[in-house]
């Protein structure tokens, strides 16, 4: 009997690996689509926010004024406590009330009015008529023209001309210095006056501004104490 042909075993052997070849990637392929997989699941969506409910301010707790205390006396207020504009009109109104109780001052008193120009002409003219006045100024000139006249009418000889000649001309020089000291006199008691007037203008502004700084603070105090903020 003749033996087959080597390529005839050959391709037996081809084949045969083959098949194991095939036999293997099968097994391993069907190993791995048994691993479970180790991916996370997906995290669960965020939840959306709850919508806030709006705070309802309380209600009034006393009858409503219809003009703002604060705005009366000059000053600007804010609910810092979600107060409602009622409560807020309310809340200034006592503490505008009790602010005038305790520091004597009411916001309702004007101020002091600046003095006009003729407040300031008609004090000027009262201090420059109220000045006092030199007298005798002619008669004392005369006086000491004619002690000097007479001296230098004796040294000529003839000493009574010389006094007289003296005399008026001193009566001259003194006449017109009286009128230059009054009329600086008056000058200056006028320029007195009407800086006295406008400086009584300053004390009464300060004193007043003083007053009213003092009810701010107090009414201030008191909206604080409240929960509002004063500006």
């Amino acid at each position: 009997m003749a033996l087959p042909s080597l390529s005839i075993v050959r391709r037996f052997q081809l084949v045969g690996l083959l098949c194991i070849a095939t036999w293997i990637l099968s097994f391993v392929g069907c190993k791995k689509s048994e691993t479970p997989s180790t991916a996370q699941p997906a995290a669960n969506p965020a939840q959306p926010a709850a919508p806030t409910q709006p705070v309802t301010p309380a209600a009034p707790t006393g009858p409503v004024p219809s003009f703002s205390a604060a705005n009366k006396a000059g000053l600007f207020v804010a609910a810092a406590k979600g107060q409602s504009h009622d409560q807020q009109l309310i809340d200034e109104s006592d503490c505008y009330n009790l602010a005038q109780q305790q520091t004597g001052v009411s916001p309702d008193t004007p101020p002091p009015q600046a003095p006009t120009s003729a407040d300031i002409q008609a004090a000027q003219s009262q201090a420059a008529d109220s000045a006092p006045q030199q007298k005798g100024g002619r008669a004392k000139g005369a006086a000491r023209g004619a002690v000097g006249g007479a001296v230098i009418g004796g040294i000529s000889g003839n000493a009574g001309t010389g006094a007289a000649v003296g005399a008026g001309v001193g009566t001259v020089r003194g006449g017109r210095q009286q009128r230059k000291a009054n009329a600086a006199t008056k000058e200056q008691a006028a320029a007195q006056g009407g800086a006295q007037v406008q400086q009584q203008y300053q004390n009464q502004k300060a004193a007043y501004d003083q007053q009213m700084s003092t009810f701010k603070r107090a009414f201030s105090a008191c909206m604080d104490a409240r929960g509002y903020s004063v500006k």
